[in-house]
């Protein structure tokens, strides 16, 4: 017979007395799981929380664009960044040559005094240093930045395949076209061939870039795959 001025005996450890009504304590070893939030899905992990198996997919993961990726420029917008640095560089280039051809050849009179000779002999070095100022500046230019004086006035940037900066031979691959001047080398005819190439490809570029949903011209193809894309 129990007596009944002794206290009654201490709950198991780990769980409630038999009998009675509550959670049953997790088994040795094993993870609490965190109560999800009200109205989630069932298995589902709460938010900020991995998935079972430890791996969070990264942002821009299948196939989704990443975070501040850069919108298409227009066309527009890349004629007006491209007029601009022709028009820098054609301010350059004549100065560059007024102080070259002067010096080689002289002011005798007439157009600089040249005879047929010395004034083709002008035209070869002409347009020499315009195809290595034309092609060496966007190349040099977009291969450190993505910018170009024109590009950054008008908040543009030209990205490589792997959306960084082009590298330099990816740079002057998409910009052979500015040096096609170099056909003034060729007597009588090469700087009129020169100029109706560099027309053809400005048109071709122009087409294609109005016509690509990613607003990507011939060039950027032949490049490799590279975009333009604003920055601001």
């Amino acid at each position: 017979m129990t007596d009944p001025t002794q206290p009654p005996p201490p709950d198991p450890p780990g769980g409630s007395t038999p009998g009675s009504v509550g959670p049953t304590p997790p088994a040795y070893g094993a993870a609490e799981q965190p109560t999800p939030p009200y109205g989630a899905p069932p298995g589902q992990p709460p938010p900020g929380q991995p998935p079972p198996g430890g791996y969070a997919p990264a942002p821009g993961a299948h196939g989704a664009a990443p975070s501040g990726a850069g919108t298409p420029a227009d066309l527009l917008n890349r004629f007006l960044a491209r007029l601009i640095d022709f028009i820098v560089l054609g301010v350059v280039n004549a100065i560059i040559d007024a102080i070259i051809v002067v010096g080689i050849f002289g002011l005798n009179g007439g157009t600089f005094g040249l005879s047929m000779g010395s004034g083709y002999a002008a035209g070869v070095i002409t347009s020499i240093i315009a195809a290595v100022l034309y092609l060496g500046y966007f190349a040099v230019m977009e291969s450190r930045t993505g910018q170009t004086l024109g590009k950054m006035v008008i908040k543009l940037r030209t990205e490589g395949p792997d959306g960084g900066p082009p590298s330099m031979e990816v740079a002057v691959r998409r910009n052979f076209w500015v040096a096609l001047g170099i056909l003034g080398v060729i007597p009588f005819i090469g700087g009129l061939v020169g100029l109706l190439a560099e027309l053809v490809i400005v048109i071709v570029i122009a087409v294609t870039i109005n016509s690509s949903p990613t607003r990507q011209g011939w060039h950027d193809t032949f490049a490799g795959g590279t975009r333009v894309v604003r920055t601001g």
